[in-house]
């Protein structure tokens, strides 16, 4: 990633053209700021296709998109689709899962690509808009508290649960019976097969004065090490909210989760929470606070390891 950034020009003035959730550009020098956002999801290596539905793959490859949006705290408006791979028949089960997320976020797909190949990828590109200044991952400050937007884990967990049951589509099965899985393991495998960006909670958190903000990706001591590293602070965490069924290692490193990280001045805590119980929101978690040190990298009083997702090249 650093070789690239050596690669590719400055963007301009109060534009962010690289290394943020999402690039930051004006469509004309005086218009309005737009955000794009653009993801790849490549089968057997970002799912498991032996553990997840075509129809399924195609709304994660919206999600992470729309993920991105919401952690610049905007609003997404359309998306382009390139798929790579898929005949007709598979190809429409794919768009099932497209159309899903892309009519449930009011993001249509007004375009894309198609070619042969050998293995499945599914491209996303999305555009979105914001009603003021987006939240970076950077501008985190000594001082500033450390809040998630839901619980963490359940991405994590549920691939480990499809994992010991073999087949996507027992997450659906009806009733219970013997050997099927409950409730509880039901919403921890959809929340692995079709996670949920969080639009509303980033744009609550940028109105109430987020500092910094990144969606939970890589897991969630990945992504606060990358908000902090780029804000030139480091980071005490506390207690961490624990999606029901999910272990405290899911939690922590599990990734896929799609909450939102985000920092806040000290003296923001109650309005905070209440501007996110006005718009019907469940949280926000507080779990920690940023510190002056980037060095520090602390859980529960004590030097943590950051781990999780890593793409390495």
């Amino acid at each position: 990633m650093a070789r690239l950034r050596q690669l590719l020009p400055g963007a301009p003035e109060g534009e962010v053209w690289f290394g943020d959730d999402a690039a930051v550009v004006r469509a004309c020098p005086a218009g309005p700021l737009l955000l794009l956002a653009t993801d790849t999801v490549v089968g057997d290596l970002d799912a498991d296709l032996s553990l997840t539905t075509l129809s399924d793959l195609g709304w994660k490859a919206m999600a992470v998109n729309l993920s991105d949006i919401a952690a610049m705290g905007g609003t997404p408006a359309q998306a382009v689709v390139s798929v790579v791979g898929l005949g007709p028949d598979d190809l429409e089960r794919l768009y099932e899962g497209v159309v899903a997320a892309a009519n449930e976020y009011r993001c249509p797909v007004v375009g894309g690509d198609l070619s042969a190949g050998r293995q499945i990828v599914v491209t996303v590109a999305v555009t979105g808009t914001v009603d003021g200044p987006p939240v970076l991952r950077r501008g985190a400050r000594p001082g500033d508290a450390i809040w998630v937007t839901g619980p963490l884990g359940a991405s994590a967990a549920g691939l480990r649960v499809l994992r010991a049951r073999g087949l996507p589509d027992q997450r659906n099965e009806q009733p219970n019976g013997p050997g099927q899985p409950d409730e509880e393991e039901k919403a921890l495998m959809a929340a692995h097969a079709r996670p949920r960006p969080a639009l509303a909670a980033g744009t609550v958190a940028r109105r109430a004065g987020a500092t910094a903000m990144i969606d939970v990706s890589d897991g969630l001591l990945a992504d606060v090490a990358q908000l902090t590293d780029q804000s030139g602070v480091g980071f005490e965490l506390e207690e961490v909210p624990v999606a029901a069924g999910a272990t405290g290692e899911e939690a922590l490193a599990g990734g896929d989760d799609y909450v939102l990280v985000f920092t806040l001045g000290p003296a923001r805590a109650e309005p905070v929470r209440k501007a996110f119980a006005a718009a019907g929101l469940p949280g926000p978690w507080l779990i920690g606070g940023c510190v002056e040190d980037p060095s520090r990298h602390f859980l529960a009083g004590a030097p943590v390891q950051v781990r999780g997702w890593e793409h390495t090249f």
